[in-house]
């Protein structure tokens, strides 16, 4: 069993890749059920011990399986795609085709993300050349070293190439774009822009997933109740700890409508513990520089600037929560640093969206409340409205768009044989009239 992850050196190495690539894809094709039936192989592998200092290990898990895969493939392609099967419309027949050789730019601040992008273009039975990035290069080999062990055939494994090579590389990153039909991108503004204009060929999809933020928000009624806060305490938790806060999908800010009946530092005392005991469970194995000192800024700055201002966190870096008021959403510091902020009205703040917020995270009790509140922000650009605690769970659509079905043609078949025969009869049809009309 060689190495899953390639050292790139030559652009010619990444061309006879895409190469092989192609070659094994055209000798035998794979239905989704086949990639549907390893994936879940696979989820089954990722349970072992070693795997668990990997973050998001545990949520690739349920990513994988069948129960979680099918249901995106058929609402994208229909139930006909499981089987690689054609959907009659009409007189016309449409099957869904992978674009072929499909490339991945990961961003490298998400340890799963190399997976969960390549499995999106294998569904539908694409090829995938995928560019770890140097920092995830580690994890990625242990988790597809896991792929390699439950795949006996090598079906799947024989359409992926890993790849790592320099981010200053610009001869490789053009090399692997003009090597593929289609690319999926994420990643910062910088390192979005840069790919997007890499040479694809004319024919490519490119679907890119640039930088964006989240927010959570909760009714009065849904912080301010005693019963309840613990469990929202810990959703709140389980979505900050979640990727270190790296996600787009992170919440930066928690907005907290006023409550006449509750005092917001009781409600910040209880998720001060929840976060404490979420510490003691998920303690932090690293932390960067340049986060501790972005921190420490954070919370400096936060107390200094408003007297009003208040905050809870340890000595240590290993989370914060800023206390405050507003309708803004605050710059973020992400490394588990949560602005809490008071406000009047939710509806001001989901006014102030703009096309950068990602996920709503919503804690309600009124449900007519809700809908109106997921109305507005849906309007204002957001393309996630969830329960808190369900933040990160990476579905179809996702940044409101499909996750399959762009890395897929679709392709019409409107039969010859049918035509040929409707018009044999038409012709027949037309001679038999016309015979009639002169006896």
């Amino acid at each position: 069993m060689g190495d899953p992850i390639q050292a790139v050196t030559s652009a010619e190495q990444i061309m006879r890749t895409a190469q092989a690539l192609r070659e094994a894809a055209r000798e035998a094709t794979i239905t989704p059920q086949t990639v549907l039936e390893v994936l879940e192989q696979w989820s089954g592998a990722l349970g072992s011990g070693e795997l668990r200092e990997i973050p998001g290990v545990t949520f690739l898990r349920l990513w994988l399986r069948r129960g979680t895969l099918e249901p995106i493939l058929t609402r994208e392609l229909g139930s006909e795609a499981l089987d690689g099967g054609w959907r009659e419309e009409g007189r016309a027949k449409l099957r869904a085709f992978p674009v072929g050789v499909v490339g991945h730019w990961p961003a490298g601040n998400v340890e799963i993300q190399p997976i969960l992008s390549l499995t999106c273009a294998l569904l539908g039975g694409n090829s995938c050349i995928v560019r770890v990035p140097t920092g995830l290069v580690d994890a990625t080999r242990t988790l597809m070293g896991k792929l390699q062990e439950v795949e006996r055939g090598g079906m799947l494994t024989e359409r992926i190439s890993m790849v790592s090579f320099d981010h200053s590389r610009s001869d490789l990153h053009e090399a692997m774009a003009r090597a593929v039909d289609g690319a999926m991108i994420w990643g910062g503004a910088e390192a979005v822009r840069y790919v997007r204009a890499l040479p694809f060929p004319d024919w490519a999809r490119v679907l890119a997933f640039g930088p964006r933020v989240s927010v959570a928000a909760m009714e009065a009624g849904a912080w301010g109740g005693r019963a309840e806060r613990a469990a929202w305490c810990r959703r709140i938790a389980r979505d900050v700890w979640q990727f270190e806060q790296q996600a787009c999908s992170s919440p930066q800010a928690l907005f907290i409508e006023r409550s006449a009946m509750s005092d917001p530092k009781e409600f910040v005392e209880d998720l001060a513990q929840t976060f404490r005991e979420e510490n003691r469970i998920h303690s932090r194995r690293e932390i960067e520089p340049a986060t501790t000192a972005a921190i420490c800024r954070a919370r400096a700055s936060w107390l200094l600037n408003d007297v009003a201002n208040t905050a809870r966190f340890p000595v240590s870096p290993d989370w914060t929560i800023l206390l405050g008021e507003g309708s803004e959403m605050p710059k973020p510091t992400q490394g588990r640093t949560l602005s809490v902020l008071v406000t009047d009205d939710l509806f001001e703040v989901v006014g102030r969206f703009d096309g950068g917020v990602q996920t709503l995270g919503l804690a309600m009790e009124d449900a007519q409340k809700e809908e109106a509140i997921a109305q507005a922000a849906a309007r204002q650009g957001v393309d996630r409205i969830v329960k808190l605690g369900q933040m990160h769970v990476f579905c179809s659509p996702w940044d409101g768009t499909d996750l399959a079905r762009p890395m897929m043609r679709m392709v019409r078949h409107v039969p010859s044989c049918e035509a040929k025969a409707e018009l044999q009869n038409g012709r027949c049809a037309a001679v038999s009239g016309s015979a009639g009309a002169k006896g």
